[in-house]
């Protein structure tokens, strides 16, 4: 229960900024929102790997790092955290109107390829400095995936919204910031772009393939804690 745990504290605080910086029309909401993400995965990577968003989970079970029951109990975490996260900044910001992002005709071939691509780039990041096994030593990880969000953000934040996760998909319908009729068009797109990153990581790394290991009959074991190479107990 610890690994899902840290998932659903990372993605409740993660969705939590989003929805209060952008509920409050923040100046610098993509800076917050970027290194909010940031310090979750400083803080939550030594025990669950801080994937805070199924399509990088999606990414890391297809790179094999992760078995197909654990990656579910991930996202159900990842999407839970969410949730929480979107009513918690709803309830505190409480804004007198919200405008939900809406998208319809030619807005939903554009963020259809804006979300496809930038999540592409946030689980390709996230796999190669975080999982690869050329970066053992690497401090940096958390800095490199929150200035991919940041960049994202920034990039298509005015296409699709800049949301790269459906975990924050979800969060932020509940919240108002997204029309749910417009969620089948987050979820599909991210969907891809996790799942192509894992594909590409491979492809360009295929001595990094690996077969997760059944689950040991003991509570703990040794994984390696993202951009380390030192094991964290779980």
């Amino acid at each position: 229960m610890r690994k899902p745990l840290a998932e659903f504290i990372g993605a409740l605080f993660l969705v939590f900024t989003i929805t209060a910086t952008v509920l409050s029309n923040a100046a610098l909401a993509p800076l917050a929102i970027g290194a909010s993400l940031m310090v979750m995965v400083y803080a939550g990577g030594h025990v669950s790997g801080a994937h805070f968003n199924p399509a990088v989970t999606l990414g890391v079970f297809v790179r094999g790092r992760i078995k197909g029951r654990e990656a579910m109990a991930y996202v159900v975490a990842q999407v839970a955290g969410g949730l929480v996260g979107g009513l918690i900044g709803r309830w505190v910001v409480d804004p007198d109107e919200v405008t939900a992002v809406s998208l319809s005709g030619h807005q939903i071939g554009a963020a259809l390829v804006a979300e496809a691509l930038l999540t592409f780039m946030l689980a390709y990041v996230v796999l190669n400095v975080a999982t690869s096994s050329d970066h053992p030593q690497n401090s940096f990880y958390g800095l490199a995936i929150g200035f991919t969000v940041l960049a994202g953000a920034v990039a298509v934040g005015g296409v699709s919204g800049g949301v790269f996760n459906p975990a924050v998909a979800v969060g932020g319908s509940v919240a108002g910031l997204f029309s749910w009729s417009s969620l089948w068009v987050y979820l599909i797109a991210q969907g891809v772009g996790g799942t192509l990153a894992g594909f590409v990581f491979l492809a360009l790394n295929p001595d990094e393939r690996e077969t997760p290991r059944a689950e040991p009959d003991t509570a703990e074991r040794d994984v390696d804690a993202p951009g380390t190479g030192a094991p964290a107990r779980t």
